[in-house]
Formats: C-alpha cells, sequence, structure tokens
C-alpha cells in the first residue's frame, strides 16, 4: 500500500507518528501546500521515516492532486485536510482510481427558508450522490473516519450488532475537561472546522420522520463521562454522524450531543453575530491596498494553531456512543467510549490528545484494508464494516476502548 497523505497539520502530523510504528505499507507520502510543514513532519520521525516522503499540494486542484497520485505510484489517498477541500480531494482520487479515506466529510447548506426546521444539502450529500461511480470503478471511498464522525459509528455498529436486539436511540456524546495554560480562548481542534459545525443548524433523525433540524445549542443536558472528566452539559451539534448511522443501523433515534462549555458557546455566538463566521471573502484596507479575506480565516489565524497547545494542555478528551435499548426483552444502556489523556499522547507521540485520538482511527482502517480485512466498493461509512476486527486493533495500538452500563 502506498498512501498520499494530504495535510500535515495537528491530524494529519499525527498520523505519521502513529503509522510509523506501523509495518503495513510500503510508503506514505506527506503533502501540504505548505511543503515546509509536510518536511518537518516527516523529519520529525528521525529513523522512523524511511517510509515517508514530503511534497507540496494544493488540495483544491484536483488535476495537481492526481499527478501527485501518478508521480507518488499512490493506491491510496487519506485526506487530512478541513472539510473544503473533500470535494476536489474525493473527486480526483476516483478519477485516478485510488481508494479514499477521510474524516470529514462534504460540507451541507442549511434549508434557504426553514434552516431550522428542514434540512437543506445535507452533510455528505455531494459525496454518496456519487456512490454509484465509484462501485462502478470498483474503489472504496471511506467516508467520516476520523473518532467522531469514525470510531463513534464503529461503536453504534458494534452495539446494534452485539449488545442490542432493538435500539431505541443512538446518541454520540463527546466531552473533555482539557485546559489550556496561558489563554483565555484557545480552541482543542481547527476553529474553522468548530465553527462550521457548531453555528450550522443541527440535524437530528427520527425513524418515523427523517432527518430534520433544530436550533444551534439546542436540547442541552447533562452527560457524565468516564474515567474522572464528570458530568459536561452537551448541546446538538451538526455532525456526520447522524447522516451516516441511519443508512445502515436501525435505531428510532440518532443525535450528536458535544460538550461545548458556557463560554465556548458564547464566544461562538458572538463570531456569529459580527459575522466573523462567514466564509465569503470581504475587502479589507492594508498597507499594500485592498485585500480580500475570509473572515472565518481571520478568527483561525488570530488563535493559537491547536496542534502546538500540546505542552499546555492538561486533562483527558473522551469520545463515546451512548446506546439505549432492549436485549434479550430487558431494557439496556450502555455507553461505548474512548478516553485520551493529553499528558499520555505528549509523552508518547508528542500530539496534544485531540489530534492523536483522531488520527489513530484512519491509519487502523488503512492497516484493516491493507489486509483485506476491511474491504468494499463505493462510498461508505465505517458502520457500513465489522466493528470488532477494528475495535480488537485499536487496543493493540495501545488505545483501549470501554464500555459503562448506564
Amino acid at each position: 500500500m502506498r498512501v498520499l497523505l494530504v495535510g500535515a497539520g495537528g491530524v494529519g502530523t499525527a498520523i505519521t507518528r502513529i503509522a510509523a510504528r506501523r509495518s503495513f505499507f510500503e510508503h506514505m507520502t506527506v503533502a501540504d501546500y505548505d511543503l515546509g510543514r509536510a518536511e518537518t513532519a516527516v523529519a520529525a520521525l528521525g529513523d522512523s521515516g524511511a517510509r515517508f516522503g514530503a511534497a507540496r499540494l494544493d488540495a483544491s486542484d484536483p488535476a495537481a492532486v492526481r499527478a501527485a497520485l501518478t508521480e507518488h505510484r499512490c493506491d491510496v489517498l487519506l485526506n487530512a485536510t478541513d472539510p473544503r477541500f473533500v470535494m476536489p480531494l474525493f473527486e480526483a482520487a476516483l478519477a485516478h482510481g485510488a481508494h479514499y479515506l477521510d474524516m470529514a466529510m462534504s460540507l451541507s447548506r442549511p434549508h434557504p427558508s426553514r434552516p431550522y426546521e428542514e434540512c437543506g444539502v445535507k452533510l455528505g450529500d455531494a459525496q454518496f450522490e456519487r456512490a454509484a461511480d465509484w462501485e462502478a470503478a470498483g474503489r472504496l471511498a471511506l467516508v467520516g473516519i476520523g473518532v467522531e464522525p469514525g470510531l463513534s459509528d464503529v461503536f453504534a455498529r458494534y452495539a446494534s450488532d452485539e449488545l442490542f436486539d432493538e435500539i431505541d436511540e443512538i446518541g454520540i456524546r463527546d466531552g473533555a475537561d482539557l485546559t489550556v495554560e496561558g489563554y483565555d480562548f484557545a480552541p482543542s481542534f481547527s476553529i474553522w472546522t468548530t465553527i462550521e459545525e457548531c453555528l450550522n443548524p443541527p440535524v437530528v433523525y427520527e425513524e418515523d420522520r427523517g432527518w430534520f433540524t433544530t436550533e444551534p445549542f439546542s436540547e442541552p443536558e447533562m452527560f457524565d463521562f468516564p474515567e474522572g472528566i464528570g458530568p459536561v452539559e452537551c448541546v446538538n451539534v451538526e455532525h456526520e454522524e447522524v447522516l451516516l448511522v441511519p443508512r445502515w443501523l436501525k435505531a428510532r433515534r440518532v443525535t450528536f450531543k458535544y460538550g461545548l462549555g458556557e463560554e465556548f458557546i458564547g464566544v461562538l455566538r458572538t463570531l456569529h453575530k459580527l459575522g466573523l463566521d462567514r466564509t465569503d471573502p470581504v475587502s479589507v484596507k492594508s498597507g499594500a491596498g485592498a485585500a480580500e479575506v475570509s473572515p472565518r480565516d481571520v478568527v483561525a489565524a488570530c488563535l493559537p494553531d491547536p496542534a502546538g497547545l500540546g505542552e499546555r494542555m492538561h486533562g483527558k478528551t473522551c469520545a463515546g456512543t451512548w446506546v439505549k435499548g432492549t436485549k434479550d426483552g430487558r431494557p439496556r444502556e450502555v455507553y461505548l467510549y474512548h478516553v485520551v489523556d493529553n499528558q499520555w499522547s505528549m509523552r508518547e507521540y508528542g500530539s496534544q490528545a485531540v489530534v492523536w485520538q483522531t488520527a489513530v482511527n484512519p491509519v487502523a482502517a488503512l492497516e484493516l484494508l491493507a489486509g483485506g480485512i476491511w474491504s468494499g466498493t463505493g462510498v461508505l461509512g465505517p458502520e457500513a464494516l465489522p466493528p470488532r476486527p477494528f475495535l480488537d486493533l485499536l487496543n493493540e495500538y495501545g488505545a483501549p476502548w470501554g464500555m459503562r452500563e448506564q
């Protein structure tokens, strides 16, 4: 297996550090718009970096992506960029005949007149529209294979296969007790992506209603997270799992709730009020003349790079899937979860907890695909594939998961 990894930010760099310890692939080319960043990611591997190379690549240019796949003889494209670049990378992989993996799906657009009641364009719609073309090509696009979406979807499939006869609700619940020294506000993940998912209308699925939307930050609830994190208020957020799980699994309701905290929600609402969450460029005067700048890109540029916060971060992050239903005629409720302690991930890999937790899952998926344990054609979510091999491999990676009976 020869892999083109596109994106050498926090998650992409963590992918290289995890993959360097595994033997399943022949070569991985690390590509980024900033060649220096790709070279730094490879150089940091030291003696473990013999199977890695660096390249400059514009992820928005499908022709350039196809050329890179050809030049480096890659049969898999792993997308570790932000969601803006999903479709050009997805299309380039299909045109080249490569398999494709990503951790975030094609962008949504709110309903033009009823944004908080009806779906417009849903997350992943553009990719699923091309499913027949991927099937005809005999290639696999494995979408949403980070931690959320990704591991959370694997948990949902595992619960459906082995833990429940009937499921009332599958609810992804994400929370943390992470703090960052020296900053009043420092997101632990890409602020561009965080704004996108938190300020878009959240999607909920109900069996008798299908997909529908609500107001941002709706349905607050306190959820008690394991391993010392404790109770965190969680709210509805737009996320891929709600669009993926019902395509393969039967559940009466599917939700995603994120533990953001009152301060974080307040900052996001202020950005929205000021129009600083917008992605369309505005004209800004500068010493060099007028410049066209996206307000959201300005916000991202003003905040610290999440990949560089690890030394200042303390605490744990938890991703998991809460499932309620019946087994053998009796009510059952479980929480399947994965916790990463930032001190551990920094000590073992030099990557902060949130990006490491995201990165380990596509590497494990690549290993299963390389070994023929996972396979398929078309556009598939993680819940379309058998969960047990993936969960067992996570344990082998030193990333054990847990289950709590509620």
